[in-house]
């Protein structure tokens, strides 16, 4: 099902601008986004917006909020948001496959919901699920024989009454309070989905560098910023560990031929209906990561599978890395490693730095900005460029380095670099614990070996080279995109 047609958001409806966006020449114009856009704002929208708040209270405020928003240059303010759904009208389903005590664990957090029903998913002993889930109140559902989460939450949701339907994994416990904020943002008739933060359970379970390593760094969680979630976005996924959805936006629900990242391809297929999908961070779940090296990396292995059947299902949707023509070039240059490389890409840089600032020429200081911008995307493109050497193409690498010197200085240096970079952006918050960069950086390595290995597995099984190409996109000087409203 489609979403509606050019619905407005309701009055009421409250967003803020996100902390990235920068405002230029006193308010006149918003920089920031991703991918990134320029908006210049006329007289009358900049009155609307009110120390970076926009409360919508007529048609040209509901406008605003709604290219703000889309711009991914504001957020919503979640307890400001008008006509939200209450727990009510949720119903929960979990799947489940021989994990009682995470179950029992799980229901002791889920409270106020109109149901919730549990699908066993072929356990070995089912007797326990049956257990719990009759202590809880929960509808049990059994299947057989395996099937898979996919089709464990697909039989939960058709025998879900209610309009809206909350996924959440055996092995994750949400924080008290945790639906609420949620169920906000679907205050927006055109949202399909929202999901919370995924931080760390084991830690109080497992103690361990490995789980010091993933709650600092574990591919389920995306950051402290909300953000909206498309494709080749700085949020271009949510994990189905816990997930809010429309129940007529998402129809039959996940691809049960996908034993791994069919909650990717869910969000691809919303996105490509037209539907919107948020990230809510402010919302906590926890979730109980492996705490075993082997089952942890053959875990990251798992998830790298899933980018062949996602490339050949929705093309375009997971290439390894987006880079413009320019910084491409640049970066190409410099990993020459030769004098007359490295002088041609400081030309290829200030080329594009030039163009940058026509693009900006509106500005106050469009040289500054054309700077910064040029400097931003570079340093992008050298960061995917180090990821594309240690972790989806290591395979390549490992067989260059045996005959290159020039590409074991490049191995080493993006190893070390990307690692030690890694390890100073994902500083653990005040009440969680760190690790020191060498058993980081080690934890980060094989965390790209094992992902890598997956993926070129999945390549090959499929016969397809795609999510091992990176995508060239856009023209030098043309970003950031430049829009007035």
């Amino acid at each position: 099902m489609k979403p509606p047609a050019s619905t407005p958001l309701p009055a009421g409806f409250t967003i803020r601008l996100d902390r990235r966006t920068r405002c230029l020449d006193g308010g006149t114009a918003l920089l920031g986004g991703s991918p990134g856009r320029l908006l210049f704002l006329a007289p009358a929208a900049r009155r609307l917006l009110t120390e970076d708040v926009l409360v919508v209270r007529d048609a040209g405020g509901a406008a605003l909020a709604r290219r703000l928003l889309d711009a991914d240059l504001a957020n919503p303010v979640p307890d400001r948001l008008p006509g939200p759904p209450t727990p009510a009208e949720v119903t929960v389903v979990v799947p489940v496959r021989d994990r009682p005590e995470g179950l029992r664990r799980l229901l002791a957090a889920v409270t106020g919901v109109a149901s919730v029903i549990v699908v066993d998913d072929g356990s070995r002993d089912p007797g326990g699920c049956r257990e719990v889930a009759g202590s809880a109140g929960a509808t049990l559902l059994r299947h057989r024989m395996p099937k898979g989460p996919a089709a464990a939450r697909n039989t939960g949701l058709a025998l879900a009454a209610t309009d809206f339907v909350a996924f959440l994994d055996s092995d994750v416990v949400p924080e008290p309070g945790w639906l609420i904020p949620l169920l906000a943002h679907l205050s927006d008739s055109t949202v399909a989905l929202v999901a919370p933060r995924i931080v760390g359970l084991s830690l109080a379970i497992h103690p361990s560098w490995l789980t010091r390593y993933e709650g600092l760094r574990s591919a389920l969680d995306l950051g402290p910023d909300a953000a909206p979630v498309r494709p080749r976005s700085r949020v271009a996924y949510v994990p189905s560990a816990a997930l809010v959805v429309r129940r007529t936006a998402v129809g039959w629900g996940f691809a049960e031929d996908m034993p791994v990242a069919e909650d990717v391809e869910l969000g691809l297929r919303l996105h490509a209906a037209g539907w919107r999908m948020r990230y809510e961070p402010a919302v906590r779940v926890a979730h109980e990561h492996r705490a075993e090296l082997v089952d942890w990396w053959a875990r990251k292995a798992f998830y790298g599978t899933g980018a062949a059947p996602l490339a050949v299902t929705h093309p375009g949707s997971v290439p390894p890395a987006v880079l413009a023509p320019w910084t491409a070039a640049a970066c190409l240059l410099v990993a020459w490693q030769r004098p007359r490389a490295l002088l041609a890409a400081t030309g290829v840089t200030a080329l594009a730095t030039f163009r940058l600032r026509r693009t900006v020429g509106r500005l106050r200081h469009p040289g500054r900005v054309a700077m910064w911008l040029a400097g931003r995307g570079l340093l992008g493109a050298a960061g995917q460029c180090a990821a594309l050497l240690t972790r989806h193409w290591w395979p390549l690498t490992v067989l260059a380095c045996l005959v290159s010197r020039r590409v074991r200085r490049a191995a080493l240096v993006a190893a070390l670099a990307e690692g030690v970079i890694d390890w100073s952006t994902h500083r653990p918050e005040p009440d969680q614990p760190g690790l020191d960069p060498l058993r980081y950086l080690l934890a980060h390595r094989l965390d790209d070996l094992g992902y890598g290995a997956g993926l070129w597995w999945g390549a090959l099984r499929r016969r397809t080279p795609a999510p091992l190409l990176p995508m060239i996109t856009g023209r030098p000087g043309r970003w950031p995109k430049r829009h007035d409203c």
